[in-house]
């Protein structure tokens, strides 16, 4: 809960990009302490090191990608939601492609394969990121606000003309694995009816069944349907978290979305970090000085 932490053991998976279709062979690797989570294309004739911090997003458009020295690797948000819900703090994150495999379209594969390798805990404090002033953007109806808060937690409202989907709203204090538990199995989503208007603009060319719920006029397509009554408000407070993620540190507040989006998101990540009386950046060398503080980070099932 105080100190850093990366991987025991490496890890070696692959699959389909989303939006690219391409197979990707990614590797993760455990890294020093204050090396952040490092994205590199060891496919390009340089490896280029893309640092997953807030600097080096380039595009959002329905997924969060970084770049650097003209590099990029795209729809990150997934497996940066898993590394904030199990606390790895420091990793290298190899892959021969442009984009991050989709998996199932949720957090769990990652988790699962974060848990399997193992955490250690490191010798350097972690580091908290914490609201001291209410921050929000806007964007026609669309909102997102971070709140001071003793904890991390977020609060999301979404808003589909659709009957399947319609309002739904979720609120969840991250803490003793509830992110395993409530959050990291919810899937992306999109519309059947959207699917071809995608493909045409070169998006979801690895999109199936298999990776996202399907949504169409009459019904959920996916076979067993939803994971939850409410899936498309939890993967969306899943989505958050990642792009919170790439503050590069442990944000103690609250976010609050409403028909919020990856852009939006990270124009309230920039805003706040526009003005250093809005936040502060602190470490803790014992629980003592939490109490003090009267903050509560969240704990992690390793």
């Amino acid at each position: 809960m105080l100190y850093q932490t990366t991987l025991r053991n490496p890890i070696l998976c692959s699959g389909i990009g989303l939006h690219s279709g391409l197979k990707t062979r990614m590797a993760i690797r455990p890294a020093d302490p204050d090396t952040g989570i490092v994205f590199i294309r060891k496919d390009l004739e340089k490896k280029v090191r893309i640092p997953a911090h807030i600097d080096n997003v380039i595009d959002a458009t329905l997924a969060t990608t970084i770049g650097q020295e003209g590099a990029r690797v795209s729809t990150v948000e997934h497996l940066m939601a898993a590394f904030a819900g199990v606390g790895v703090d420091n990793a290298e994150v190899e892959l021969d492609a442009p984009e991050v495999p989709i998996m199932d379209g949720s957090s769990e594969p990652f988790n699962t394969l974060l848990k399997d390798a193992g955490i250690q805990v490191q010798d350097r404090p972690k580091k908290f990121v914490i609201v001291r002033h209410p921050v929000t953007v806007m964007d026609g109806d669309r909102q997102a606000t971070l709140l001071p808060s003793s904890d991390f937690k977020l609060s999301y409202t979404i808003d589909f003309r659709h009957p399947l989907i319609s309002n739904q709203f979720y609120l969840i204090q991250i803490s003793n694995g509830n992110f395993e538990r409530e959050i990291c199995r919810a899937r992306t989503f999109g519309f059947l009816r959207e699917y071809e208007t995608l493909k045409a603009k070169g998006l979801a060319r690895g999109g199936s069944l298999e990776n996202a719920v399907v949504v169409g006029d009459a019904g959920i397509l996916n076979e067993g349907g939803l994971r939850f009554a409410d899936e498309f408000v939890r993967h969306k407070i899943l989505d958050s978290i990642g792009d919170l993620w790439l503050l590069g540190a442990q944000v103690i507040g609250h976010f609050i979305g409403y028909k919020s989006g990856h852009t939006l998101n990270h124009k309230l990540i920039r805003k706040l970090l526009s003005n250093r009386e809005w936040f502060e950046v602190r470490s803790f060398s014992s629980e003592d000085e939490l109490r003090e503080e009267r903050i509560t980070p969240p704990t992690h099932h390793f």
